[in-house]
Parts: structure tokens; sequence; C-alpha cells
């Protein structure tokens, strides 16, 4: 490629180029030697004015350091640097600071001046910005009462102890955490078994919980008057046997075929070896049954 063609130039180009350099060169020396600012001319009287501001903002500062402003303020809070700002000395904020660590309170104009030693005059002047708590201000008169009409509930009041078996609906919604539906569940559940035999059977009605049931221990209890219908387990037929809440379809059916089997049931420990006999329940089956 020939560069050369791109640097030769025809004579208005030539001075068309010469006049641009001039220009450039001096513009830069009218901006390096030519001062463009414009000085103000400031009169006498802008100058005194300017002078007085200057003083009216100087002691607008003093005035503003040395004033300080009050508002309501609980004496018991003062803090050294407001404490010397309210006129106090050092002495008088240490007293108030030395009272205020054994965690007692000032509740009073008086009490303040007690504590602290201040003087009468300093006291006119703090105290009309003393704010304290609504509860010291307006402190309310209780009525005396008779103690002697009161209950003394640290001695808990006797339990009467009712038999589980004669107790009512009524008497069972009575024990904390027992409603209207678990105390049903109970009777229902008393019902089928026509009667409870230990209070162990708590544990099989849904919805007690470990608490419930110890108060039921607390309040009711199986008397040993208790009367159960026996069942004969070694003569009735599997459909009878279900009826039983202890006794599901398959393990009665197991119970006809081990008593067939061994010329019947004879005691609790032909139960145990029947599959699937609740073993953890055996002697309170146990009570329901006639070997």
């Amino acid at each position: 490629m020939n560069f050369k063609q791109y640097f030769i130039f025809n004579k208005e180009q030539r001075t068309g180029l010469a006049v641009l350099v001039g220009l450039i060169v001096i513009f830069q020396l009218l901006y390096f030697f030519v001062d463009f600012s414009t000085n103000k001319v400031v009169s006498k009287e802008d100058e005194q004015w300017l002078s007085m501001q200057t003083e009216i903002d100087s002691m607008k500062g003093i005035a503003n350091e040395d004033s300080y402003k009050i508002y309501p303020y609980n004496p018991n809070f003062i803090t050294d640097f407001k404490g010397y700002k309210l006129g106090m000395k050092i002495a008088e904020i240490d007293r108030l600071l030395a009272f205020r660590k054994t965690n007692k309170y000032v509740n009073s104009a008086k009490e303040f001046q007690e504590v602290t030693k201040i003087s009468d005059s300093l006291l006119a002047t703090m105290s009309p910005y003393f704010k304290f708590p609504d509860w010291v201000s307006n402190k309310k008169q209780y009525p005396k009462y008779d103690n002697s009409n009161f209950k003394d509930f640290s001695k808990k009041e006797r339990i009467i102890v009712l038999d589980i078996n004669q107790a009512t609906k009524e008497d069972f919604v009575k024990i904390y955490g027992i409603g209207d539906a678990i105390s049903d569940r109970i009777l229902k559940e008393k019902e089928k078994l026509g009667a409870y035999v230990n209070m162990d059977q708590m544990q099989d009605i849904w919805g007690l919980s470990p608490e419930v049931i110890a108060e039921l221990n607390s309040h009711f209890k199986i008397s040993g008057s208790t009367v159960v219908k026996k069942i004969d387990i070694n003569n009735l037929p599997i459909k009878e046997l279900t009826k039983f809440p202890y006794f599901k379809y398959a393990l009665a059916k197991e119970i006809v075929t081990y008593r067939s089997m061994n010329s019947g049931i004879k005691n609790i420990d032909d139960l145990t070896k029947i599959k699937g006999f609740p073993v953890e329940k055996i002697k309170i089956i146990a009570l329901y049954l006639e070997f």
C-alpha cells in the first residue's frame, strides 16, 4: 500500500492547515497567560456588614454553648454531665450516685435534697422539672381485708376417693383434663367390661395423659366389693368371646383352637401358651375369666 499519497496536499489544503495550527497556538497562549476571573468590587458598606455578621455568628455560638435547655426528668438518673449543667457540685452528684448504687430511689424533691444535700435555692430551680413515675405520684390506697375470711390454700383440701365403678359422668368431669368426650369413653369401656378390676385399665382409654391418669388414681379406686361377671373361656364360642374387649377375632380363634387341643384351659399359665395372647395384661384379663 502506498501511504505517500495521504501526505500530498494542494495549496489550499496547506493554507488551511497553517491557519488551524496558528489558531491552536493562540488559544493555548491565551489560556495560560490571560486571567479570565472577575474581581467583584466590595463596597465599604458590604465590608462593615460582613464584619458585623461574623461577630453575630460568633456570639450565637457562644450563646448556644452556654445555654442548656431543661426538660422534665427523673432525678434518680442524673448523670455527672447533667448534674454539672444543672448547677450541682461534684460532692452532691457523688452522693446521689452512691445512693443509687444501693438500688434505692428518691421519690420526692424532699428525699432528693436529703440525699444530695443541695441548697434550698438550687432545689427550687430543679424540682419543678422533676418527673417521678406515675405509681409514685398516684399511689392507690387498697382496702384492708380480714384474713379470717380467706382460705389457707397452702393446706390441700381432703380428697374424697370414690369407687370408679360407681362414679358418674359429673364425677369424672370434675377432674382437670377430663371433658365430656373422655368421661363418656370411660363409662362406655366400663359398660363393655361390666366393671373395672384395676386402675391400670385407665391406660387403655384413648386421650388420657399420664398426668390425668395420676389425677384419676388420686380420686378413684377399685372397691373390694366389686363384682365382675366371669367369662367361661372353656365353653363360649368364638362369637361370644369376641364380645369381650380384650379378645379380638384372631385371638378368640386361637383360644378355641388351644382349648380343643389341650382339653381346655386350666389356669393363667395356659393363657401364656396361646398364640397372640396379650401377656402384659394377663393378670387383669384373668380376673374376668372362669377356668
